[in-house]
């Protein structure tokens, strides 16, 4: 397992947690790709959207729970499961591919139904 992919992968997590925007852009960079099933957001600038817009629908303080994170070299792997007061997240998968200390590409996919 590659330590550095861990600490930046908790960073992250927490950052999303938190959710702390500023934090979590930390982690990527202007050539950084997020993949989602909308298509793709590339760019601080629209990172940044993309997270707020998710903030929206996940806030701080929402459930969550983390049901596999596997991490092969710089390559990390979640499955996670989320509930807010208006929407239930039955599953959802992140995929991040890091060079060095930044995500580099970043998939998201999940299965959310409103209450």
């Amino acid at each position: 397992m590659n330590n550095s992919t861990e600490q930046v992968l908790i960073h992250h997590l927490t950052a999303f947690g938190n959710n702390d925007l500023n934090e979590i852009l930390t982690d990527y960079t202007e050539e950084s790709v997020i993949m989602t099933i909308n298509g793709t957001v590339s760019g601080l600038s629209a990172i940044r959207k993309f997270f707020e817009d998710f903030f929206a629908v996940i806030p701080t303080g929402s459930s969550f729970g983390m049901e596999q994170k596997i991490i092969v070299g710089n390559i990390a792997y979640i499955v996670w499961n989320s509930e807010t007061d208006a929407t239930i997240f039955c599953m959802g998968t992140d995929t991040f591919i890091f060079d060095g200390d930044k995500i580099k590409y970043h998939t998201v996919t999940d299965y959310r139904v409103k209450k």
